[in-house]
């Protein structure tokens, strides 16, 4: 049997048009009557339409700029423990939802989470990604607790940079293909680990079947059922795959490309969901599923997702170039080594990434 913990789910979770409404109602059903509220510049101009006005909560607004990392999770923390508030809520993107669940465990109250783009899962999850203050990768932590409530208007969403909800589904196929490779090989899965792969299989057709109508709304901006579907593929079964799957519903080969590709000075404009989705090509010719390839390419070229190097932002590609990703793809602590497909080497990776650039340039 799987050795695995299950996070499954926040403790409440509502997507309603109008829900932020009923904010100060959920918050002293809780309890808390003392907040902040932590957010980012762009994402309160977005939320501020929806914004409820308290008339029994205190609070205090934080505009943060800098970086999910530990100077800024202690510097906050301490403020929570100096003002005694009761929870903390976090209005933004990827980044502002983690700074305020690392806060809430290090302070030991409370989550309240309103995501203002659907570009990753964490609303969702009990994880945070924790960069030091320049910006660079450290750390991902795991936390003992779920947030405490979820609450999402679809139009703060619906109005967001379509860009970002693109990538979001990139990053979201990604976790099919991640879970796959590492559930497919186990034959006798327990309940949540077949949960886990359910939910994975589910994101994969969700998004192949409902992203064109989901973008069309965006453009439109006329709320329909397939942007909903797509938020939602993206925000709740996204994070259960590994709320339920764990390491085994986590990353593989796509994410250790994506990092690889960051060597790339080039790369960095790219956004994160955008590397993962090319970074799923290569892992599909790792795995020497051509048929799988020629399927996304013709979906990534619906809807916008890159699907070579050069698409990435990488105008000089060469034996180099592809090298260096290659060697930064397959360090020893990188997530591609999880894959059931025999020994992963530079070479093997040097090889997947150039018969993916030719293939994509014959298709």
């Amino acid at each position: 049997m799987e050795n695995i913990n299950v996070h499954g789910a926040p403790s409440e979770y509502i997507l309603r048009e109008g829900i932020l409404s009923q904010l100060e109602n959920k918050l002293l059903a809780r309890g808390l009557n003392k907040v902040l509220i932590i957010h980012g510049q762009k994402s309160w101009e977005a939320a501020k339409p929806f914004w409820p006005s308290f008339s029994r909560i205190d609070f205090i607004e934080h505009t943060h700029t800098g970086e999910c990392s530990q100077k800024n999770i202690n510097k906050l923390a301490q403020q929570v423990q100096d003002n005694s508030f009761d929870a903390v809520i976090g209005v933004g993107g990827g980044k502002i939802l983690d700074l305020v669940k690392a806060i809430s465990n290090f302070t030991r109250k409370p989550s309240i989470l309103v995501p203002t783009l659907a570009s990753n899962c964490s609303a969702w999850t009990p994880i945070s990604v924790i960069y030091d203050d320049s910006g660079s990768f450290d750390r991902y932590d795991i936390y003992p607790t779920s947030t405490s409530l979820v609450l999402i208007e679809p139009l703060i969403l619906l109005d967001a940079p379509i860009n970002l909800l693109i990538a979001g589904i990139g990053d979201t196929l990604a976790k099919w293909y991640e879970a796959d490779v590492q559930m497919e090989v186990i034959k006798n899965k327990s309940v949540p680990l077949t949960i886990s792969h359910y939910t994975a299989r589910l994101c994969r057709d969700n998004l192949l079947h409902h992203s064109e109508s989901a973008l069309l709304a965006v453009k439109d901006k006329q709320l329909n059922d397939d942007f909903v579907r797509v938020i939602e593929t993206i925000i709740m079964l996204g994070g259960m795959v590994g709320g339920f799957g764990d390491k085994y519903g986590r990353i593989a080969a796509a994410h250790s490309i994506h990092n690889g590709l960051t060597v790339l000075e080039e790369t960095h404009n790219a956004l994160h969901g955008e590397k993962v989705a090319y970074g799923i090509i290569v892992q599909l010719a790792l795995e020497d599923k051509w048929n799988e390839i020629s399927l996304l390419l013709a979906f990534y070229e619906n809807i916008g997702l890159p699907s070579s190097i050069k698409e990435l932002g990488v105008k000089m590609i060469d034996d180099k170039t592809i090298e260096s990703i290659s060697i930064k793809t397959t360090d020893i602590n990188e997530s591609i080594h999880v894959m059931p497909v025999g020994e992963i080497t530079v070479e093997r990776v040097k090889n997947a990434i150039c018969t993916v650039e030719k293939f994509v340039l014959d298709y």
